[in-house]
């Protein structure tokens, strides 16, 4: 399809931060391969922009009003003629094609005309420093609103017309609703580069990453990004209704105490002892502590453990029982299952071994069962701490409670397709575990991450999640800690690892509805 028609879409604010110069770059290379017609939007004055040395006859002006949505300056290319846009983003980065960036382009094209986006994977400069992204292959599980796509998409007009074009009514998340639009008329096309070299480059201001940084993301955005998702489930029929296909939770079996908390574990001796000693606080003392220690016989974490144990140190009889299991095998969700499998109590409450629980946890989470039959779940809100260098502990004041609004009664189980987290603790009956199982690291790219996530969304699809909105857990945030200065490789193997598990649960959902998969 050599002959295609191609326009190239770009911005200019004046307030993004981005130089006239910059923008004669951008639109320089622009001009190394032949586009059928070049868009700038803009809110500068036409006579700034005409005057660059690197304006030419095919390139044409849509000015931007002031707060006005991006979706509406879009529709207005989309609705030119063309058979393919190609969309710069460079409304807050200064981007650059690089040479045969349209050959490419034009040649996957020709050999995938059914495709609906194309993406690239890009070079980012910051600092002077250079780094390849390599994006991950799309499927129909990515449909988290933080997924990088890059910033050059290359996008048939045919699909932006049976999809409706851009939704001129959203504010925050255009490219998020713009991007599951395409996935669903065709599959996104993945130009990869596995060794060196991109066609494309992002000079940005990078920033490390955080899994915290949904926390600090505005609510207004919060709620559209919800809605975009909702929306896009409904399209593929796999959107479950509110309180559709809830059942009540198996009875409790042989349990003769109200919580087992089972803690895995692997040389975390520190940490091990306060995290007991926050179970034994417990208001609710029908209680008991399993640590499944899957460090082998000499992880260390195993004395500190048996100072709780008849005979050590710690031990206090009138205190919850401490026991322990040891394996040589690390793999959390066979901890939890083990753990389950021995455990006496009714329901499992979640501690990882350096966080602790707040005195009422236990009770609180009690009355959130008492309830409703059909609650499978329960699920508490927590505090952020950080370990300082001297081992003292302060509470991370510029995070709030963690409370994870965007968990409704109405719409939680599907929004949580889009996040990657559901909050903590989490509790849920021994027996639903003992008959569902945590996933042991079976998913491609799995290590040891996700296997809690995983169970939410089986569980969410069967059973009301209960909810405790005060915090009862303390997150404790260190430098061995799994959130703590995450490089890109380890970013990207729990991202697969989660949108496997999605695209799972999406597949599920749509059997459920009665959609052919």
């Amino acid at each position: 399809m050599a002959s295609a028609q191609i326009t190239a879409l770009c911005f200019y604010f004046t307030e993004s931060g981005l130089t006239a110069d910059q923008l004669n770059q951008t639109l320089v290379t622009l001009n190394l391969e032949e586009f059928s017609r070049v868009i700038l939007f803009t809110n500068a004055e036409q006579s700034i922009i005409k005057n660059l040395p690197a304006w030419k006859q095919n390139y044409s002006l849509i000015p931007a009003a002031p707060d006005q949505n991006a979706g509406s300056l879009l529709n207005q290319a989309f609705k030119t003629p063309a058979d393919y846009f190609v969309l710069i983003d460079n409304r807050a980065d200064f981007i650059t094609l690089k040479n045969g960036f349209s050959a490419v382009t034009r040649l996957m094209i020709k050999y995938h005309p059914d495709i609906s986006m194309l993406y690239a994977d890009y070079e980012l400069e910051n600092n002077g420093t250079v780094t390849e992204k390599h994006l991950l292959k799309h499927h129909a599980g990515r449909v988290r609103d933080n997924q990088d796509y890059g910033k050059v998409w290359v996008l048939s007009a045919a699909a932006l017309a049976k999809a409706g074009f851009a939704d001129e009514k959203i504010r925050f998340n255009t490219l998020y609703d713009l991007r599951l639009k395409m996935a669903a008329q065709g599959h996104p096309g993945h130009i990869a580069n596995r060794y060196a070299g991109s066609l494309y480059r992002v000079r940005a201001e990078g920033k490390a990453h955080n899994v915290f940084d949904y926390l600090l993301a505005g609510k207004e955005s919060q709620l559209e990004a919800e809605q975009v998702l909702t929306a896009h489930l409904q399209k593929i029929s796999a959107w479950l209704e509110p309180g559709r296909y809830y059942t009540e939770r198996p009875k409790s079996g042989n349990a003769v105490l109200k919580a087992s908390f089972i803690i895995p574990v692997n040389n975390r001796p520190e940490f091990i002892t306060s995290a007991i000693e926050s179970i034994q606080n417990q208001t609710v003392r029908e209680t008991e502590v399993i640590v499944v220690c899957n460090g082998g016989e000499n992880d260390p974490t195993i004395p500190a453990v048996q100072a709780f144990m008849p005979g050590g140190k710690r031990f206090d009889p009138a205190k919850p029982e401490v026991r322990l299991l040891a394996f040589a095998v690390n793999n959390l969700g066979l901890c939890l299952n083990m753990g389950a499998e021995a455990a006496r109590g009714e329901f499992y409450v979640q501690l990882d071994s350096d966080d602790l629980v707040t005195p009422d946890a236990v009770e609180k989470i009690l009355a959130v069962y008492e309830s409703d039959p059909k609650i499978g779940m329960v699920i508490g809100s927590y505090e952020v701490w950080e370990k300082k260098a001297d081992g003292s502990l302060e509470r991370m004041k510029n995070l709030p409670v963690v409370t994870h609004d965007e968990w409704t009664e109405e719409n939680g189980r599907n929004n949580l397709l889009r996040i990657n987290g559901a909050g903590a603790p989490r509790s849920i009956p021994i027996e639903l575990i003992r008959q569902m199982g945590f996933s042991l690291n079976e998913e491609p790219f799995a290590r040891n991450y996700g296997e809690d996530y995983g169970m939410v969304l089986r569980i969410s699809e069967k059973h009301r999640i209960g909810r405790v909105w005060e915090a009862i857990y303390k997150v404790v945030r260190h430098s061995g800690g799994t959130d703590h200065s995450i490089d890109q490789v380890t970013i990207d193997r729990n991202d697969e690892a989660k949108d496997y598990m999605r695209l799972e649960a999406i597949k599920r959902r749509q059997k459920l509805n009665g959609k052919q998969v």
